[in-house]
């Protein structure tokens, strides 16, 4: 049963959406309604348009201050959807109290660019940021949602490719298991005002194009995570993905990963977007540039 601080959030979310993602069944309405509803939760202004390893996106630079780390956001909308648009306001706010800038890249999408584009492009971005003289022990990968299932991706992949890893990993409500096969995907399908299974079945299709969904770079519950930097996982207690997180959580800790576990209660997927309007979407914010201060 949803709480009432849920119930609250979803009358906010929904306002801003008309509809959950992925209602109208039309890629390009649905691009559309992800980048006016988080222009609505907050505005920002865009950030230097660059390409970095040959992948567009856009850079956010804190408001004051320069640790010198570097934060490379995978943004989230099921592989299809999403932009630096639709996450500069969230990002944004990341490097201003992380004091890190932050380049939010614009990789490829599905249904016109499918797996393994994404994972492709994120580890392009990666090696990017290394041949600009940038250390690995200075560079985070973070991504919400799809985005969060791309960070642990191109973690899995970098390794694979032997690049040295970056400090660590951050993963907000993570789609981990493109199966869909938690039992969050029914049990919190009513609370969550995000997304719905139905959605999360249409963008795996757009983005798979055919494959397997437990190919380890599309799911990677279904990798071997050993070997892997520090990760954060952040995910709201009433989210479909909720089981999701709980699962990366279970395996990177079973592969010897050290990893760092955040439930919010009465949190819907990816709060953080509503970061213009909502607290709790700072706090967790401000909780990950504490994550990224400490490494």
């Amino acid at each position: 049963m949803a709480s009432i601080r849920s119930k609250l959030l979803s009358g906010v979310a929904r306002k801003a959406m008309k509809n959950k993602l992925g209602a109208s069944g039309s890629v390009e309405k649905e691009r559309a309604n992800l980048d006016k509803m988080a222009g609505l939760m907050g505005r920002r202004k865009a950030g230097a348009s660059v390409t970095v390893g040959g992948v567009p996106g856009e850079w956010q630079n804190p408001a004051v201050g320069d640790s010198g780390k570097v934060v490379l956001y995978l943004h989230g909308g099921g592989y299809a959807l999403g932009s630096p648009a639709s996450h500069r306001t969230m990002v944004g706010c990341l490097a201003d109290m992380s004091y890190c800038r932050a380049f939010i890249a614009d990789y490829r999408l599905g249904p016109e660019h499918p797996f393994p584009a994404a994972v492709e492009d994120g580890v392009a971005a990666y090696k990017g940021l290394l041949d600009e003289g940038h250390e690995p022990g200075r560079i985070f990968i973070a991504g919400d949602s799809a985005g969060g299932g791309l960070t642990v991706a191109v973690l899995v992949s970098a390794k694979a490719q032997g690049l040295p890893l970056p400090a660590a990993g951050i993963c907000i409500s993570p789609w981990v298991d493109l199966t869909l096969s938690g039992h969050s995907m029914t049990s919190m399908a009513d609370a969550d005002p995000m997304v719905t299974p139905g959605a999360l079945a249409w963008m795996a299709d757009l983005y798979l194009n055919g494959q397997d969904a437990k190919a380890p770079l599309a799911s990677p519950i279904f990798a071997d995570l050993s070997g892997l930097p520090p990760l954060l996982i952040q995910v709201g207690s009433e989210e479909v993905l909720y089981d999701d997180a709980i699962t990366l959580n279970k395996i990177a800790k079973e592969a010897g990963v050290e990893v760092t576990l955040e439930v919010w209660e009465g949190m819907m997927h990816v709060w953080h977007l509503m970061v213009g309007v909502l607290p709790e979407a700072r706090q967790a914010i401000r909780g990950i540039s504490a994550f990224i201060a400490g490494k």
